[in-house]
């Protein structure tokens, strides 16, 4: 599968759909970034009048996960991708559209190239970083990523 925005939208539609109804979409994907916008709606509040902190995570993890997703499928190789950790920061309320924005992608192919050759696992710490439309930093996210060459064996 070519990976696009398109396409890992419709991924979101049947496999992770409280995030496509919560309004979370990819709207850029390339080798260095993604970058996932979401905005403040009736359905992804929380009681104080801003953007519940889930859907922010929600939206911050994609873009992290797209892009490991995207350096795996030009690897050809079958790596299993798991988060391990996860970390938040929240700096402002998150009102209107927020974009969230992982630049780690140089740190995705270095972590995906070592585990190829050594044939052990390797974690990746990636960040995303949620702004709004003033440019205003929201939200600070950053998800440690597992990365493993399975057995041809399963």
């Amino acid at each position: 599968m070519e990976f696009s925005p398109f396409k890992i939208n419709s991924f979101l539609f049947f496999k992770l759909p409280s995030a496509f109804w919560c309004g979370v979409r990819l709207k850029q994907l390339n080798q260095q970034e993604a970058m996932v916008t979401v905005r403040h709606r009736w359905i992804n509040q929380n009681p104080f009048k801003s953007m519940y902190f889930a859907v922010q995570a929600m939206a911050a993890e994609l873009s992290t996960g797209a892009l490991v997703m995207y350096h795996i499928q030009k690897s050809g190789q079958n790596i299993s991708m798991l988060v391990a950790t996860s970390q938040s920061t929240f700096t402002k309320k998150a009102t209107g559209r927020i974009y969230f924005k992982c630049t780690d992608g140089n740190q995705i192919a270095q972590a995906i190239a070592q585990t190829i050759q050594t044939g052990e696992g390797s974690t990746v710490v990636l960040q995303s970083t949620g702004t709004n439309e003033k440019g205003e930093q929201v939200s600070l996210m950053q998800f440690e990523w597992t990365l493993k060459v399975k057995s041809n064996n399963r």
